[in-house]
C-alpha cells in the first residue's frame, strides 16, 4: 500500500476509504473544499459513487491511482469525493443535473462545479485517454481548465442555466385533485405494453428487478380482478428465481440483469433490493399459493441473516460485484470446481439442472465473449423429489465457495435502508408464520431507534464503526416508519405503532412542503444546497414521498387519525400532472393510492388471550388482503389510548372475537373466523 494518504483517511464511508490512499488529493464534501477552490481559483471536480460500484472500480483503477491523471486533476481542479449512500441528498441535486445536461446518469458520476456548488460540465465514466468516442480525463482536464481561465463567462452561463433548468424541474403546481383509480388502470396499461411474454419482466435489456412494480399488480389483480396482472407477477417473479439474477449458491439475488433472459447478472447485492424482492415474494405466495415463492422469500431472508447482518442487529448496505479485480469471480463456477466438490453423480445433475456449459455460459461484458465460467440458472422449478438432495449440493458448493476471496462488504449501516429490510422482514413473518423473522426486524429497530439519534433526539441517516452520523432525509423517517408499523402488524407491540406514529410526526414537522403538500427530501433545518428537492419518482429505491403516502393511509386508519389523511390527500395533490403524464414511474405510489382506493378493512382481534386468536390470523394469512389492517386488543384495553374506537370492543361471551370496520362503520363482531373472512372479501 503506497504511503501516500489523502484527506479521506479520516472518514467513516467504505466508498470514501477506499479512495484514501490515492494520488488524487481527495477532499470530502465541505467548506474546506470549497475555500481551497476559491483560494487557489480553481473548479471543483465532483466523482460521486459507492463502495460496490463495479464502474466506479474501472475509474479509480484507470484515473485515479494513475499518477498522471492524478497529477493533471489536482493541478486544474479541487477534486471532491461523495458517496452517494451516506450523502443522497448531493447524488439527487448532481445525478438531476447530469441527466438534465446529458440524457443519462449513472455510476459513477463525474461533475464539475463552481465555487456557488452549481455545476458547468457533467458525465459519468471516463477514461483516462479518449476512446471511442468518449473523452478522455487527460483530455478533458485541459480543456476545463482553459475554459474556467480563460472564458469565465462561458462557465457562469452553463452553471445559471442549468440551476434554472434544476429549479424548473422541481416546480409542479398543484392539482385540485390528486390521481385516481384510473391513473392505477392507466399505469396497468403502460407496463402490459411493455411486459416480456417470453421471459418476464418488463422491457428488453437490462433488466431491473422493480419489485414495487410486482407490488402494483398484485394489488391491482386483487382490487379489478385482472387475470394479467397477476400472470405478468408471477411470471416475472418465476423468472428472476430461476435466472441468474438468483445466487444459487449462496442464495440473495444481484443487482440486475444485463440481458432479458435473466441470466447474466450485475453481481452486486444491495440490502435494498433484497428487501423489496422479499417483500414482493412474501405478498406473490400470499396471492397465489406458489412454494417457489414461499421458498424464495426464505432464502432471501436467511441469506440477510447470515451475511448481512451486525452483531447488533442492524443491516450492512451491500456486497461487491468484483473480487480479485474480476467481476463476477466469486459467483462463477466451471465444471470442474464443481467436479471438485461433488461426487461425479451430483456434478451431472448440477450440470445438467443448472445449465452449465464446457465452455461457460458467463459472457464478458465489455468483449461479449465466453469466458469459461458459468452462471447456475435452471430452465425450470426443479422436481419436489430432488429437494433434499439439492439442498445438500448446494450446502457443499457454498462451503466450498466460502473459502475463495469474497468481495468486498460495504458495512455501514444506513437507516432508509434498514427500514426498507424491517418493512420487509416483518411483513414475511406474518405472512409466512415466522416469528424469528419479526424478532430479527425488532432488534433491528431497536439498534436504529437506540443508536442513530443525535442530543435532540432527531434521527441521522449512517451508522459506521461507533459513530452516527449525517442528518437524516425523509427516505430515514418514512421507511423506518414503515417498518415500525409492519413490525406492529407482525407482533401487535403497541409500542412499535407509537414510534411509528411518532416517526411520522416528526416527518409532518421537519419535512412537509407547507404550501404545495408533499415532502422535501431534505429536513427545514438542513444544511442549504441547490434547490430543495422533492422526489416522486420510485426507481430502484421507491421515493420517500411514495412510502410517505402508504404510511400516512395506513397509520390513519389503524390509529384513526383523520389528520393524517389529509396530509396523505395533500401529498396526492401535490403531483400536479406529474404522475398523469407517465404512471407506471412511480409504482410504489400508487400501491399507496390503492390502498386508500381499496375497500379496505380493519380488524380488531379481542380475545382472552393470545392463543384463542391464532385462528383469526391463520385465516387471514390464507388470503391476500393488501389492504386489510388487523389490530389486536389486549386485555387491559390500552389499544384504545391510540384507536378510541377499539375501547368497547371486548370478547364475546369470553371468546375470540372479530369486529370488522370499514367506511367508518362496523360489521356485528363474530366469533367464526370463516364468516370474518366473508367480511373481508
Amino acid at each position: 500500500m503506497p504511503d501516500h494518504a489523502n484527506a479521506l483517511i479520516h472518514e467513516k464511508s467504505p466508498y470514501l476509504l477506499q479512495h484514501a490512499r490515492n494520488p488524487v488529493d481527495w477532499l470530502p464534501w465541505g467548506d474546506a473544499a470549497f475555500a481551497k477552490a476559491k483560494a487557489e481559483n480553481k473548479p471543483l471536480f465532483l466523482s460521486i459513487g459507492y463502495s460496490t460500484c463495479h464502474w466506479c472500480h474501472v475509474m479509480e483503477r484507470e484515473c485515479f491511482e494513475d499518477h498522471d491523471a492524478a497529477a493533471l486533476l489536482n493541478a486544474t481542479a479541487v477534486p471532491v469525493k461523495i458517496d452517494r449512500e451516506e450523502r443522497p441528498d448531493l447524488d439527487n441535486i448532481y445525478m438531476t443535473a447530469c441527466q438534465l445536461m446529458t440524457g443519462a446518469g449513472g455510476w459513477p458520476l463525474s461533475v464539475f462545479i463552481d465555487h456557488q456548488g452549481r455545476p458547468f460540465f457533467a458525465a459519468t465514466y471516463i477514461p483516462k485517454h479518449t476512446r471511442f468516442g468518449r473523452m478522455g480525463l487527460m483530455d478533458l482536464l485541459p480543456k476545463i481548465s482553459e475554459v474556467w481561465t480563460r472564458r469565465p463567462a462561458e462557465v457562469e452561463q452553463a452553471a445559471a442555466n442549468v440551476l434554472n433548468a434544476l429549479a424548473e424541474h422541481q416546480r409542479a403546481t398543484p392539482a385540485q385533485e390528486g390521481p385516481g383509480p384510473k391513473t392505477l388502470d392507466t399505469a396497468y396499461r403502460q407496463l402490459a405494453s411493455r411486459f416480456d411474454p417470453d421471459h418476464g419482466g418488463f422491457g428488453q435489456s437490462p433488466k431491473f428487478p422493480s419489485p414495487h412494480q410486482l407490488l402494483f399488480l398484485l394489488r391491482h389483480h386483487k382490487r379489478t380482478g385482472e387475470p394479467l396482472a397477476l400472470d405478468m407477477a408471477a411470471r416475472t417473479l418465476t423468472a428472476m428465481r430461476l435466472g441468474g439474477l438468483f445466487d444459487h449458491v449462496g442464495l440473495g439475488f444481484h443487482r440486475y440483469s444485463t440481458d432479458q433472459h435473466w441470466l447474466l447478472p450485475h453481481f452486486e447485492k444491495m440490502l435494498y433490493d433484497q428487501a423489496m424482492l422479499l417483500m414482493a415474494y412474501a405478498e406473490g405466495f400470499q396471492a397465489t399459493g406458489d412454494p417457489l415463492f414461499k421458498r424464495t422469500a426464505q432464502e432471501i431472508a436467511r441469506y440477510v441473516l447470515r451475511d448481512m447482518t451486525s452483531p447488533e442487529g442492524a443491516f450492512f448496505s451491500a456486497e461487491d460485484a468484483d473480487s480479485e479485480g474480476e467481476e463476477g469471480k466469486f459467483y462463477v463456477w466451471s465444471i470442474d470446481e464443481a467436479r471438485a466438490v461433488l461426487s461425479e453423480e451430483d456434478t451431472s445433475l448440477f450440470v445438467r439442472l443448472f445449465g452449465l456449459l464446457p465452455d461457460g455460459n458467463f459472457v464478458e461484458e465489455s468483449t461479449q465473449e465466453k469466458t469459461g465460467s458459468n452462471i447456475p440458472h435452471l430452465a425450470a422449478p426443479p422436481p419436489p423429489q430432488l429437494a433434499e438432495r439439492l439442498e445438500d449440493i448446494r450446502a457443499r458448493l457454498f462451503a466450498a465457495r466460502e473459502k475463495r476471496v469474497h468481495p468486498h462488504k460495504d458495512d455501514k449501516i444506513l437507516t432508509d435502508w434498514n427500514g426498507l429490510m424491517i418493512a420487509a422482514l416483518a411483513q414475511a413473518a406474518r405472512i409466512l408464520d415466522e416469528p424469528a423473522l419479526a424478532g430479527a426486524a425488532g432488534r433491528a429497530a431497536d439498534f436504529l431507534l437506540a443508536r442513530l439519534r443525535d442530543s435532540s433526539g432527531n434521527l441521522l441517516h449512517r451508522y459506521r464503526d461507533g459513530e452516527a452520523r449525517i442528518a437524516a432525509n425523509l427516505d430515514d423517517h418514512a421507511f423506518l416508519a414503515w417498518g415500525l408499523l409492519e413490525l406492529y402488524q407482525a407482533t401487535f407491540d403497541l409500542g412499535w405503532l407509537q414510534a411509528s406514529l411518532d416517526l411520522t410526526d416528526q416527518m409532518i414537522e421537519r419535512f412537509q412542503d407547507a404550501e404545495n403538500g408533499g415532502f422535501f427530501f431534505t429536513a427545514h433545518d438542513a444544511e442549504t444546497l441547490l434547490v430543495r428537492q422533492k422526489e416522486f419518482i420510485d426507481a430502484a429505491i421507491p421515493s420517500g414521498n411514495s412510502v410517505a403516502m402508504l404510511v400516512l393511509t395506513k397509520l390513519s386508519r389503524l390509529a384513526s387519525r383523520h389528520d393524517l389523511a389529509e396530509q396523505a390527500s395533500l401529498l396526492s395533490r401535490s403531483l400536479g400532472q406529474t404522475v398523469e403524464r407517465a404512471p407506471s414511474g412511480f409504482t410504489m405510489l400508487l400501491c399507496g393510492l390503492d390502498f386508500a382506493f381499496a375497500p379496505g378493512a380493519d380488524v380488531v382481534l379481542s380475545g382472552p388471550d393470545d392463543a384463542s386468536l391464532e385462528p383469526f390470523l391463520a385465516a387471514v394469512r390464507s388470503r391476500y388482503l393488501p389492504s386489510t389492517l388487523i389490530l389486536k386488543r389486549d386485555q387491559s384495553g390500552e389499544l384504545a389510548s391510540l384507536a378510541a374506537y377499539t375501547a368497547g370492543m371486548c370478547p364475546l361471551d369470553g371468546k375470540a372475537t372479530a369486529f370488522v370496520c370499514r367506511d367508518g362503520r362496523c360489521e356485528p363482531p363474530t366469533t367464526d373466523p370463516a364468516k370474518m373472512l366473508n367480511m373481508l372479501g
